[in-house]
């Protein structure tokens, strides 16, 4: 039996402390809003999507998470109730586009 490459583990991406919440609210929801209507079409439902994405988000950062990843899992984990029959997008695809919002402002 041919032993395998250990592959080391992803390091974790760490998020810099949470500055003022209001200016995050406004930033995040803002670029998610507009990346949703870019990526298909502007749907109304785009700026419920977008609100609900960065309360998560906040909430999860009040709590102390910083760590990208986790970040992530949440918001597909609280994303998975919200009812997406009237959009384009899912649960993982809101969580991917925050954590890449995210990851272009570092």
């Amino acid at each position: 039996m041919t032993e395998r490459p250990e592959i080391p583990p992803i390091p974790a991406i760490e998020l810099p402390p949470l500055g003022n919440l209001d200016t995050e609210r406004q930033w995040l929801q803002t670029a998610l809003h507009n990346w949703l209507d870019d990526e298909y079409l502007p749907e109304a439902v785009n700026a419920d999507i977008a609100e609900r994405a960065t309360s998560i988000y906040l909430r999860q950062r009040l709590e102390g998470e910083d760590d990208l990843g986790s970040l992530v899992v949440a918001i597909v984990t609280e994303m998975q109730s919200y009812d997406f029959t009237k959009s384009f997008y899912g649960e993982f695809a809101i969580a991917n586009a925050v954590s890449d919002l995210l990851a272009q402002r570092r």
